[in-house]
């Protein structure tokens, strides 16, 4: 059977990537999927929203929910994407923890262990093997299988997986669907993300000119896609973008001198944002301040958080 169309049933629904910021839950993610749904960098809370990649095969379909890192919150922002990986967790099917091959397990896998609930089936990934030696990988498993029995984890899989070669990306997938239930395709086949394209523009900028900056300044970036137009003859878009910072040192540093670093994210960008269009783009980033906005309610709810 081809679940082509929406209301044929299969087994169908629902998984969940959870783990501390910067686990490759995203990149993960992509590698299931095939193409890129999610952006990846290697700053900590680069995922700041609820995305979900859409895999369909002959006889399921699965709906992975790729979330915010969990952490300890100093900000209204971390609260609310805190709520938001909570909301997701309890409309799931199956929960996956990403813990990293080069990182001991720690605090912060017990804090998130502690917040997952204990009626879903939970596998515990091992990711980015391609980072260590295979005698680490086994040293790693047998630590996770004990982690598992110290938090009063079950592990219904352990995996270990590197989305950066390939390996068990496979094995996750099937590990996944075998936990779904019967139900529904809920989308369409060939369908990959349900992502907005407004939105999606915004994060591909966002990823871009997170390149290179340090310390806070990651944290403090916000783009907002205002305007997306297509020009008569339907080959070229307008695409105005606004890069929103808390504070004007920041500003100074995306904008780079004599502009330069703005440039930069543009044409890094820009492609990407003319494959999700299929148009070429002319791209018109500007950047503004927003004080504090990470703090503010009114600010959180223009930026669409």
């Amino acid at each position: 059977m081809e679940p082509s169309s929406p209301g044929e049933f299969v087994h169908s629904g629902f998984a969940c990537f959870v783990g501390r910021p910067n686990t490759g839950k995203s990149t993960l993610l992509n590698a299931i999927v095939g193409q890129k749904v999610a952006i990846t960098s290697s700053k900590p809370q680069t995922t700041r929203r609820a995305i979900r990649g859409i895999i369909t095969t002959n006889t399921a379909q699965l709906i992975i929910v790729d979330t915010p890192g969990l952490h300890r919150p100093r900000t209204l922002l971390g609260e609310r994407l805190n709520h938001e990986v909570h909301e997701t967790l309890a409309s799931v099917d199956v929960i996956a923890m990403c813990l990293p091959a080069n990182e001991a397990v720690g605090p912060g896998d017990r804090f998130i262990a502690g917040q997952l609930p204990k009626h879903v089936p939970i596998l515990a990934l091992l990711t980015k093997t391609d980072t260590v030696s295979r005698d680490e990988v086994a040293r790693r498993l047998v630590d996770i299988s004990e982690f598992g029995r110290d938090v009063g984890i079950d592990w219904v899989d352990i995996v270990p997986v590197s989305a950066k070669d390939g390996a068990n990306v496979q094995t996750v997938l099937d590990c996944l669907i075998a936990k779904l239930p019967e139900g529904p395709v809920l989308y369409p086949d060939g369908e990959m993300t349900d992502e907005p394209v407004d939105i999606a523009i915004a994060e591909r900028i966002r990823e871009a000119a997170l390149d290179g900056v340090q310390d806070e300044l990651p944290h403090s970036i916000a783009v907002v896609v205002e305007a997306i137009e297509l020009r008569e003859g339907g080959t070229l878009t307008d695409v105005r973008a606004k890069i929103y910072v808390e504070r004007d040192s920041q500003k100074a540093i995306v904008i780079g001198k004599g502009g330069s670093r703005l440039k930069q994210v543009g044409t890094r960008s820009r492609k990407e944002i003319e494959q999700i269009l299929g148009t070429k783009v002319f791209l018109h980033l500007h950047v503004a301040v927003a004080k504090d906005w990470q703090r503010d309610p009114k600010q959180l709810r223009k930026l669409g958080f």
